[in-house]
Order: structure tokens, then C-alpha cells, then sequence
């Protein structure tokens, strides 16, 4: 076993490996994409809907002032004036929530589908272990990697806001003279374009991420040859023992064979390298059959069974080879071999007949 868990992983992922890695929630997921797709979208929404949203929360706040004026001030009236409200900013919220919410949803099924994994949740010594935390966070390769992506977002992210703030401090001076509509609108615009400027530099780091993940399962999931040849036989079974099966079936085969070579009308030969014996019984087979074959010494032993019981052995080279190459034990001959064979059995069914009536008289 030790020198097993030393062995380079070089092979690829078997099919049963991955669905058991899907099975325990190990899919190849960036966090970031879905981040950026939720940011992104979630911005246009609120762009989009910035209007509606702005004037629903002013008329929240201006009939919870207008109530509150005319109400006597007890827990009654109070929980009654909050919970309307809150019920309220809900109903306005909830497109909101709902569209970031597909979003969301749509961005982790179009990486890795519907993933239902229960075995995430379920507790083990490893999540507990304090030590194991401490190796992967300072130790291990992927933490390094997370910390390179982590400082990369920042620094990136950092400096394309910086750049978009800029721009709004140059261009602030010409909201000296402006009405307050105008500078909140002015606000707004800015505020999406900064967040669009962001966020799409988020999604560029985002999709690079997604590939290294993607880079990252493979290699995870990479296999060394000695976990590709015992899952073979865990599936497969092992080789040896299947093999010992096909020496048995075919010893089985074998003697089956033998044991319908008295019952053939005829043997054709090579004349020593093929033996092809046939059967053809007119009430139960549309055509003649072939009931054994072999080659060298398989055709020999046709040959002795076939001679102790008196089965005819004919000699035809072309025949026997056609019979060989092309029809298996057990099958009918094809139509291209009938007239042949036909006339071949037509004139062993001649001898015999000729040799009875010699014998009667």
C-alpha cells in the first residue's frame, strides 16, 4: 500500500470515477464566475428597475411619516406600522431578489448541472480536525493558488475602480451649478458604470478561474495505473479468473462439438489442416448446418471420431475453406454454398444407398 500511494497519477479519469466524485460533490465549480454573473446582472436589474425601486421606497417612507403623525404611540401601532412597511419594501424587493436568485441558479447549472450531493453535509473527523485545516490553508498547493487569485482580483479590480473614479472626480466640478436631481442622477450613473467597469473586469478573472478549476479537477481526478487495474477488476473482474472461465467454456464448447461430429452426414477436408462436418435434416432445417469445425489438430480428431463412426470424409479444398472462413458452428450455410453442398451430399446419400442395396443382396 505504500509503495501504491507514492505512484504518479499519468491516467485519466475513469467514468466511474467521476460519477463518484459528482457523487460526493466534487465538480469542477468556480465561485468567482458565479459571483461576477450575480454582480453583473444583479446591477442591470437595479439599473433597469432603479426608477420604480427609487419612487416605491420614497412612497414607503412617505406614507410611514404621514401615518406615524396621526397614530398614538404604543407597541400595537408601532409593530402595525413596521410590519406594513417591511411587507411592502418586500413586494418591491422581490423582483429584484428573485432575478439575482436565477441568476445565480442558471450560472451553477451551466457549470457542472444538477449536482445532489448529501455526503457534502455529513460530518467527518477531517473537517473537525483542526490540523488538517491548518495544513491545507498553509501547506498545500491549492491555498497557494487561492492566494495568488485572491491578491490577482484585487489588485486588477482595484485598479480599472480606481481608473472609473477618477473620471467621476474629473467631471465633478460640472455639478457645482446643477439641481439635486440632476447630481443624484448623475450619482446613479456613475455608481452603474463604476460597478459595470468592475464587474467585468471580475468576470474576466472569473472565466480564468473557471478553466483552472476545470484544471484542477482533471489533475485531482487523474489516476495511477495500479488504481486503473484494480478498478478493471472491481468492474470487470479479474483477468486471471476470467480467463480460467473462457478455458472452461471453450473445453465445454470443445467436447459438445466432438460429441455432434457421429451425428454429421459428411466431413469436408483441406485435406489435413480443415475439417468442416456437416448436418442436414430436411423435416427440421431449412439448409445444411455446420456442427464442427477446427484446424491442424482439432481437424484431426474430427477426422478419427468421424472415421470410428463411419461418417463420410470428403475431400474439397475450396468447400472446406469457404466453410471455414464463413459460417460458425451451429449456423446454417449460406445460399451461395447450397449447390455445392447439395451436390455433395446428393452423391454421398448415392453411396450409401448403393453400398445398402450391394449389402441386401
Amino acid at each position: 500500500m505504500a509503495e501504491e500511494s507514492f505512484q504518479e497519477k499519468t491516467e485519466p479519469a475513469s467514468d466511474r470515477k467521476r460519477e463518484e466524485a459528482r457523487r460526493k460533490g466534487k465538480v469542477a465549480r468556480s465561485v468567482e464566475l458565479n459571483s461576477a454573473l450575480v454582480l453583473l446582472f444583479g446591477l442591470m436589474i437595479l439599473y433597469a428597475g432603479g426608477t420604480v425601486l427609487a419612487s416605491g421606497m420614497a412612497d414607503i417612507a412617505r406614507t410611514a411619516f404621514m401615518r406615524s403623525g396621526s397614530l398614538a404611540v404604543n407597541a400595537e401601532n408601532v409593530h402595525a406600522l413596521v410590519g406594513g412597511g417591511v411587507v411592502r419594501l418586500g413586494m418591491l424587493l422581490a423582483p429584484v431578489i428573485f432575478g439575482i436568485m436565477v441568476v445565480g441558479l442558471a450560472s451553477s447549472y451551466m457549470q457542472v448541472g444538477f449536482v445532489y450531493s448529501p455526503e457534502v453535509l455529513r460530518p467527518t473527523f477531517d473537517k473537525l480536525n483542526p490540523f488538517k485545516g491548518i495544513q491545507k490553508i498553509l501547506v498545500s498547493r491549492r491555498s497557494a493558488m487561492e492566494l495568488g487569485k485572491s491578491l490577482a482580483k484585487v489588485a486588477v479590480v482595484g485598479m480599472v475602480s480606481y481608473w472609473a473614479i477618477e473620471d467621476v472626480i474629473a467631471e465633478s466640478p460640472l455639478l457645482v451649478d446643477s439641481d439635486p436631481v440632476a447630481v443624484m442622477g448623475y450619482l446613479g450613473s456613475a455608481a452603474y458604470g463604476l460597478g459595470m467597469k468592475a464587474g467585468l473586469a471580475f468576470l474576466v478573472l472569473a472565466v480564468a478561474d473557471y478553466f483552472f478549476q476545470r484544471f484542477e479537477h482533471e489533475r485531482d481526478l487523474k489516476m495511477s495505473k495500479e488504481e486503473v487495474k484494480e478498478e478493471t477488476k472491481s468492474t470487470e473482474g479479474d483477468p486471471a479468473v476470467k480467463g480460467r472461465i473462457r478455458s472452461i467454456q471453450r473445453r465445454i464448447a470443445y467436447r459438445r462439438m466432438m460429441a455432434d461430429v457421429p451425428k454429421a452426414d459428411v466431413v469436408v477436408t483441406n485435406p489435413t489442416h480443415l475439417a468442416v462436418a456437416l448436418k442436414y435434416d430436411a423435416e427440421e432445417m431449412h439448409a445444411p448446418t455446420v456442427v464442427a469445425k477446427g484446424a491442424d489438430l482439432v481437424a484431426l480428431k474430427i477426422r478419427e471420431i468421424a472415421t470410428a463412426n463411419s461418417v463420410p470424409i470428403v475431400e474439397d479444398k475450396p468447400l472446406a475453406q469457404t466453410l471455414f472462413r464463413s459460417v460458425e458452428i451451429g449456423q446454417e450455410i449460406p445460399e451461395k454454398l447450397f449447390q455445392a453442398v447439395a451436390q455433395l451430399l446428393a452423391s454421398i446419400y448415392r453411396l450409401k444407398h448403393a453400398t445398402q442395396t450391394t449389402i441386401l443382396n
